[in-house]
């Protein structure tokens, strides 16, 4: 049915159930697996953030990109040790947000479903931003699989 499966997750993806459900669902469809974190760099590309860092923005963003590399191979290697081999996608953009960038990652990589988490924002959290998941059902053009933490 699936066979090509992209995660969404950030640095809590042990915490989170969203890596154990995609490593058994690409097990279980024999499917590709990919590993994939967004980096949303718009507010780093704002004027005002460039002008107060004394350093600049550039040792912010590659330590960003850094420490999101660091734990994707690792939990590459916790699906590996699951016997699914998965590749890694870090994705950004100053322009674009995490929904925009995983829809376009999933494109590009040709997923045919993103596994994510579903944290259930309620109150003014849910009012003023909604969720990504929501965000990401509106923007993806694949099927999602919503995690419940």
């Amino acid at each position: 049915m699936y066979q090509r499966i992209m995660a969404a997750i950030d640095g809590n993806y042990q915490e989170s159930r969203v890596l154990a459900t995609a490593v058994e669902t690409a097990r279980r469809f024999e499917a590709k697996l990919a590993l994939c974190h967004a980096l949303d760099d718009t507010l780093l590309a704002q004027q005002f953030a460039r002008v107060a860092l004394p350093d600049g923005v550039s040792p912010i963003e590659a330590s960003l990109r850094s420490g999101a590399r660091e734990f994707l191979e690792q939990a590459a290697d916790l699906a590996r040790g699951q016997g699914v081999e998965a590749e890694i996608l870090l994705v950004d953009s100053e322009s674009e947000h995490v929904p925009e960038l995983l829809a376009r990652a999933a494109a590009d990589w040709r997923a045919d479903l993103i596994v994510v988490g579903a944290h259930g924002s309620q109150g003014v959290e849910r009012l003023f931003g909604g969720s990504l998941a929501e965000h990401l059902a509106r923007k993806a053009a694949v099927s999602l699989l919503l995690v419940r933490s």
